[in-house]
C-alpha cells in the first residue's frame, strides 16, 4: 500500500506533504478529501484532483476540521491518495433529497458491494439531516452484522448549518458514500474512546421519540438538564457540547455517548445525534483536557497491541465537540496518536457530527458521539 498527502486551497499548488517511495497517481484506487464546507464550496476542487488520479474513486467530504499527517487541523482542503496494491474496492452513493431513503441505501449496498470477500465498509454521510442511529441499523441489518463498518458524519466548522458529500462528483447536500473493501490482503484496526467524566446519577429514559429526549425519570429532560447544568444552562444548546450524555441501552450494555443538537424550550424536549431509546440508561458527562487526550492515546494503544503495523493509513474521525473543549489545545490529542503509531504510518481524517465504529469486540458498528474514534487499514 503507497500513499500521498496534499494540501489544496484552490488559489496556489497543491502543497505535498509526504509521498511514499513506490507512489504512482495513475494507480491510486481511492482518494479522501477532506475540507471545510464553505471552502469545497468555493474552490469546487473535484476536477483539479480527478487531474491528479485520473482512475480514483474519489470522496470529498465536508468536515469540522481536516486533520493532516502533519497532526494539525488545516486550514486548506487535506487530499489523501491511496495505491492499494492487493486490494479491490467498490462504491455506492445515494442522496437522500432525491427520494432515497434509508432503506433504499441498505439495497445498494446488498446489491452492489455485499459478496463473500467483503472485508470491511467505510461510509461517510452527510450529518446535518440523517438520523445516525437509523442509518447504523440499516447497515448492520444489511450485513448481518458480519461485516465491520466504520466512518462518520460529515460537518459543518462550527456552524451546523449544512454538511456536504460527494463521490466522483463536488460535494453537495443529501449524499452519503460507501465504499466496500475487498480480498484476504486488506486489515484493519478498530478503536474509539472518549474520556468524559461521569457527572450525576444514571436515570432511566421513561419518555422518548427516537432521538428527540422528553422525560427522564418523572421529571422533563430539559429541565433536568437545565439544573445540572447551572450557570451554563443560559449558553444552551451551545454549552451541551461540554456536556454529553452517556447512554446504554440496558444496564449491562456498554455506554456509548450521544450529543445534543437541539433543545425545544416548549416542549422541555432535546434532540440528539442518535437514539435515545425509552428504557435506557442515561448520565451527564463533563470534560477534562487531559482526559480527552489520554483518551484518544488509549484508543491507539488499543489497536497497536493487536496489530503491531508500522506502515499503515491512520484513519483519525473525532468529534466537533471535542475540538471545541480541547481549545488551543486540539493538537496534542493527534499528537499522541502519532506517538503510538510512529513516523511510518499515514494520519489523516477530520472532526464529525457523529462517529461510526465497531465496538472493540463486538463486528456491528456503532454510532459514537465526543469520541476519538481511530481505523488503521494495512495490506499484507
Amino acid at each position: 500500500m503507497e500513499f500521498q498527502q496534499l494540501l489544496y486551497d484552490g488559489i496556489k499548488q497543491s502543497q505535498e506533504l509526504i509521498t511514499s517511495n513506490a507512489f504512482d497517481p495513475i494507480k491510486t484506487n481511492l482518494v479522501l478529501a477532506f475540507g471545510q464546507r464553505t471552502l469545497l464550496e468555493k474552490i469546487t476542487p473535484y476536477s483539479s484532483i480527478r487531474k491528479l488520479y485520473p482512475t480514483a474513486e474519489i470522496i470529498i467530504c465536508s468536515s469540522s476540521g481536516q486533520i493532516s499527517n502533519q497532526c494539525t487541523v488545516a486550514d486548506e482542503v487535506v487530499i489523501t491518495a491511496i495505491n492499494f496494491e492487493k486490494t479491490l474496492i467498490k462504491t455506492v452513493s445515494v442522496d437522500i433529497f432525491s427520494n432515497d431513503s434509508i432503506v433504499q441505501l441498505g439495497e445498494n449496498i446488498k446489491n452492489t458491494l455485499l459478496q463473500d470477500n467483503l472485508k470491511s465498509i467505510l461510509i461517510l454521510s452527510e450529518g446535518t439531516y440523517i438520523n445516525g442511529t437509523e442509518l447504523i441499523n440499516e447497515l448492520i441489518q444489511q450485513t448481518e452484522s458480519k461485516i465491520p463498518i466504520y466512518g462518520g458524519l460529515a460537518g459543518d466548522e462550527f456552524s451546523f448549518e449544512k454538511t456536504i458529500v460527494g463521490l466522483n462528483a463536488d460535494a453537495t447536500s443529501g449524499k452519503i458514500v460507501v465504499v466496500g473493501f475487498y480480498g484476504e490482503h486488506i486489515h484493519f484496526g478498530y478503536s474509539t474512546r472518549g474520556g468524559w467524566s461521569d457527572f450525576g446519577p444514571q436515570r432511566e429514559v421513561t419518555v422518548s421519540d427516537k432521538n428527540v429526549l422528553y422525560k427522564i425519570g418523572d421529571r422533563y429532560a430539559l429541565d433536568l438538564y437545565k439544573e445540572y447544568l447551572g450557570k451554563y444552562a443560559d449558553e444552551l444548546p451551545g454549552s451541551s457540547l461540554y456536556f454529553p450524555l452517556s447512554m446504554k441501552e440496558t444496564e449491562n450494555s456498554p455506554s456509548v455517548v450521544r450529543t445534543i443538537l437541539s433543545i425545544d424550550e416548549e416542549k422541555k424536549s432535546m434532540t440528539f445525534a442518535g437514539n435515545i431509546p425509552e428504557g435506557s440508561y442515561v448520565r451527564l458527562l463533563k470534560g477534562n483536557i487531559d482526559k480527552l487526550i489520554d483518551a484518544s492515546s488509549s484508543a491507539a494503544h488499543d489497536i497497536q497491541k493487536k496489530t503491531n503495523q508500522e506502515n499503515q493509513l491512520v484513519l483519525l474521525i473525532s468529534c466537533v465537540g471535542r475540538r471545541i473543549v480541547l481549545g488551543d489545545r486540539v493538537e496534542e490529542e493527534l499528537e499522541v496518536v502519532r506517538e503510538v503509531f510512529g513516523n511510518n504510518s499515514l494520519l489523516c481524517g477530520f472532526y464529525s457530527y457523529g462517529e461510526i465504529s465497531p465496538l472493540m469486540n463486538d463486528l456491528a458498528c456503532e454510532l459514537h458521539n465526543q469520541t476519538m474514534t481511530i481505523t488503521t487499514i494495512f495490506e499484507e
